[in-house]
């Protein structure tokens, strides 16, 4: 049986050798771990796992793995079942937010037992049942700002535990960035550095391996300059407005990008949809904090690389009209997109990340301007593999 989990992790794509297994199983027989599957999770997590990107891949292959095992949490199939389908509010339903009963976590374990050993049929909008819509403290989509969601989306934010939920899935290389990922991801801009004039006192060892080897072996040494930081980086961050759920990631890469000691200058302003005559120096886009567009052009040389941070998504208008400009008293002589269209003159290296998932931009919101955007820079998705695209698109030729 075992055998067959090493071979189930090791198709789902971690790099789990022999000598780790042989240690698991040492661990094994030494009593390292008890009957419980959950201490065994954890004792083949902490020996198998060697970083932390692939806890969600270890996860899944877990769960595959030992879903016919029951444990005291297991949902049935046939209520995630109940809950996937769409949600449908009974007509006359009303929630009384004072009517609330406060549970503590072990009382809402023993009610969840009981509901699920009880349960036989699906439930919509009740206040008893794990169900959806209602005010029921078991389930997801209803009104009770306590309780044990399974499934679904948070409304309130505030349940006490979520039934499900692959609490490493933020870790995966694919996956919208945090705090820590994007000082990760900002590793790849060493590759921006080159080497300047000056002295040549640093050992070039690839080229006296070379040079070593073309000369029979006699010991040929090899200086070169010192690397030394030589990348321009203009970013622009679009806030406020549709860009309010990501403010929290935006401030994540603003805070790397600053740290970073990889730039030898970075520059950082503010844009609300759409660049326009001025750019602002904060993130809340306040009037009279702020540069013209000009002085950007005629201050930043073209051998700075620019990085737009935003969703795209707004109003047509916004990026196509004169006066499209959504800020009241704000009047835009020359539209959006001609300003844009500047910048891609001005700077050869320029991308755009957006926060909004791939799959979505030709159907959500501002789908429109997202497309038409996306004609014009290349246009990657704000996770780790899509800032590293990024940064290699920055780094090509043209």
């Amino acid at each position: 049986m075992f055998i067959t989990f090493f071979y189930l992790l090791r198709a789902r794509g971690l790099k789990v050798s022999l000598n780790e297994w042989m240690v698991l199983i040492e661990a094994l027989d030494k009593g390292l771990c008890s009957a419980s599957l959950i201490d065994f999770y954890h004792l083949c997590r902490s020996i198998l796992v060697k970083s932390e990107a692939d806890y969600d891949k270890f996860d899944m292959a877990f769960a595959e793995f030992f879903k016919g095992i029951e444990t005291p949490a297991d949902i049935p199939d046939e209520i995630w079942k109940w809950l996937d389908e769409e949600i449908k509010i009974p007509e006359g339903f009303e929630k009384d937010y004072e009517d609330f009963v406060k549970h503590n976590l072990e009382e809402l374990q023993r009610m969840l037992k009981e509901r699920i050993a009880e349960q036989k049929e699906k439930h919509c909008g009740g206040n008893y049942w794990v169900g959806t819509g209602g005010t029921s403290v078991f389930g997801h989509g209803g009104y009770n700002p306590q309780g044990i969601r399974i499934g679904g989306q948070g409304r309130h934010k505030t349940a006490v535990q979520v039934a499900q939920e692959r609490n490493f899935k933020d870790f995966r290389q694919d996956n919208i960035l945090d705090t820590r990922q994007f000082q990760m991801a900002f590793k790849k801009l060493r590759q921006f550095s080159t080497r300047l004039g000056g002295v040549k006192n640093e050992l070039d060892i690839d080229g006296t391996v070379n040079e070593t080897c073309d000369h029979a072996g006699m010991l040929r040494l090899v200086w070169d300059r010192p690397r030394q930081n030589a990348v321009k980086l203009l970013i622009l961050f679009d806030s406020d407005g549709s860009m309010m759920p990501y403010s929290r990631l935006c401030s994540a890469l603003f805070q790397a990008a600053n740290k970073s000691n990889h730039f030898k200058d970075l520059k950082v302003f503010y844009f609300h949809n759409c660049i326009y005559e001025k750019l602002y120096t904060d993130p809340y886009c306040r009037r009279g904090h702020w540069i013209d567009t000009e002085w950007v052009f005629k201050n930043l040389g073209s051998e700075y690389k620019v990085i737009f941070i935003g969703d795209a998504a707004m109003a047509p208008t916004e990026l196509m009209s004169r006066g499209g400009n959504c800020y009241v008293g704000l009047y835009n002589e020359i539209p959006g997109i001609d300003w844009l269209n500047r910048f891609i003159q001005k700077y050869p290296k320029h991308v755009w990340l957006n926060p909004i998932p791939k799959a979505e931009w030709d159907h959500t919101y501002g789908s429109f301007t997202i497309l038409k955007i996306k004609e014009k820079f290349p246009m990657f998705e704000l996770t780790i593999e899509g800032l590293e695209a990024g940064i290699k698109k920055l780094l090509v030729s043209r």
